[in-house]
């Protein structure tokens, strides 16, 4: 954003346009700084009308779109703006910004290198490379580029915090730990170091950790995304410390406040994708080729196991975990651009040839994932409206649908920082969120029992040999007793789930009970009975 603009840049910017319309347009850039998206654009009503294709009118109104989710606009906007001033590193960083949003990962990382050559100094640049290659999965890169950050901008404590995170995920617990307090002793609020920290199961928060949170939300110099994550976070130590009413209220003002930062979710256009993915599958397929039996899908609603499930398989010795992967939806979205169709549009419309250049397109985009070990999963939780698409395009590849209770998984999803996810703020969204999932994983595998397994977490935790033998037998994978021993493996693991990952299996990770009639409001969109206290 414009936040890190020099006065001489600003003065650049706005040169050409008349006092009104450069009044505007800075209006404009405080609304977006505040993330008034509605606000900016009717700032920027002024500056339309007398001067309509200036490069940093179109900058601005382009933020705001993206801003508002309105992804297509907004690139389109900001391409124009860079075509009047191609090294602006400012704009090319909105553009990057877009693009990363519109899944053109490369053209983003391109166009943001881009604004970092023309301004190494760029911290936000160099952030958001950051950003788009740990999406990716290329933590190397990531990680160099976080160094970037830090470099420019010593205190840049989401820069810290995310390299804590990473060290998180690949096993370093204690370092992790030190790293985040590290942080909170020099910028308490940092409330993505607090996330962290509430991230890590086996050293629960404290009521020290609750006190400092909430004199951390006090602080009018808190920021909106920091609010946020410090409200999970303070939802997780007060449920630690078994204090659930407080916990809930909690969690109930992070949900809102997150909902009322991005574009509202649309269950019913969500259903309507789910409707015309069945349509268009609805007839089993006649497989007569194992092409793209590399590929391992692990699909299901955050929280279900999936991530149990995907640190079973890897731990075989023919399996790479890679975690959750863009790359199919990647796919999904150049056919989409390319034929300037839906996905829903083109799918129905596709031949055999088709489908195959684009499993190819596929196995070329994850070839790194099998340079060690011939096969390979990919973990991303929406792919299953999309078990269609890849098994139309590698009909070699195997599905693994993970399900869970569903309150379980529903309140799971809505006490986590889900990013990405916005269907997890209200109950209401989440049960219509649930409902789909429900119907399409029996869909697939009522029509595809052969390529579509459905794999049920409690199941799994209470009888783990049988179900670790079927899970392999259903891959076309001999049986390996490294595969009961998943928790001394120790690849990175990109979820909440990666402390709980490498330790034995627990049957006790049900928490709804706790909360009681609390959850009753979810019980009732889930057509659940209300709650029941057990006779003593």
């Amino acid at each position: 954003m414009n936040s890190s603009a020099s006065p001489a840049r600003t003065r650049n910017a706005l040169a050409g346009l008349p006092p009104v319309a450069a009044n505007a347009v800075i209006a404009a850039e405080r609304a977006l700084q505040a993330r008034r998206p509605d606000e900016a654009e009717r700032q920027l009503i002024a500056a339309m009308s007398l001067a309509p294709e200036h490069p940093e009118v179109l900058h601005m109104l382009g933020n705001a779109q993206s801003m508002r989710g309105q992804v297509g606009e907004a690139i389109a906007t900001l391409q124009k703006a860079t075509q009047q001033r191609p090294d602006d590193p400012l704009i090319l960083n909105s553009l990057g910004i877009a693009l990363g949003k519109g899944s053109q990962a490369d053209d983003a990382i391109a166009a943001l290198r881009r604004a970092c050559a023309l301004d190494p100094q760029l911290a936000g640049a160099w952030f958001n490379i950051a950003l788009l290659h740990a999406g990716l999965a290329e933590y190397e890169l990531a990680a160099a580029a976080l160094r970037r950050v830090l470099a420019v901008s010593p205190d840049h404590h989401n820069a810290k915090a995310m390299l804590a995170d990473m060290l998180r995920e690949g096993g370093q617990t204690d370092e992790a730990v030190t790293t985040y307090r590290t942080i909170l002793a020099q910028q308490p609020l940092s409330g993505m170091s607090w996330w962290g920290l509430a991230n890590i199961k086996n050293q629960p928060m404290t009521g020290a950790d609750i006190d400092a949170i909430r004199t951390a939300l006090n602080n009018p110099r808190t920021g909106d995304h920091d609010r946020i994550a410090m409200l999970f976070a303070l939802g997780h130590a007060l449920e630690s410390n078994k204090r659930y009413a407080e916990a809930f209220s909690a969690l109930q003002e992070a949900n809102a406040r997150a909902r009322e930062r991005k574009p509202a979710w649309s269950s019913a256009g969500q259903s309507a994708l789910v409707d015309a993915m069945l349509s268009t599958f609805a007839r089993p397929a006649i497989v007569d080729s194992d092409f793209g039996s590399e590929a391992i899908f692990v699909v299901s609603l955050p929280r279900s196991g999936s991530t149990l499930t995907e640190q079973i398989l890897a731990s075989h010795p023919q399996v790479e975990g890679a975690s959750e992967l863009n790359d199919l939806w990647f796919v999904i979205a150049e056919e989409s651009q390319r034929r300037r169709q839906p996905v829903a549009q083109w799918a129905a419309q596709m031949d055999r040839p088709g489908w195959r250049r684009l499993g190819e397109r596929y196995l070329e985009r994850t070839a790194r994932w099998r340079a060690q070990r011939p096969r390979f999963t990919n973990k991303m939780p929406t792919n299953w409206q999309f078990a269609g698409i890849a098994l139309a395009m590698l009909p070699g590849a195997r599905v693994i649908a993970c399900r869970r209770d569903p309150l379980e998984t529903c309140f799971g999803c809505y006490r986590q920082m889900l990013n990405g996810n916005e269907y997890t703020h209200t109950f209401a969204d989440l049960a219509a969120y649930w409902r789909d999932f429900d119907r399409a994983a029996r869909h697939w595998q009522a029509s595809d029992p052969q390529r579509v397994r459905v794999q049920v977490y409690e199941e799994l935790v209470a009888d783990p040999e049988p179900q670790t033998r079927a899970l392999l037998d259903f891959c076309g994978l001999d049986f390996d007793p490294a595969c009961l021993r998943f928790y001394e493996n120790e690849r990175r693991v990109r979820t909440p789930s990666a402390t709980q990952v490498r330790e034995p299996l627990r049957s006790d990770t049900a928490r709804t009970a706790k909360y009681g009639a609390l959850l009753d409001p979810l019980r009732t969109a889930l057509g659940l009975p209300a709650f029941v206290t057990a006779p003593v």
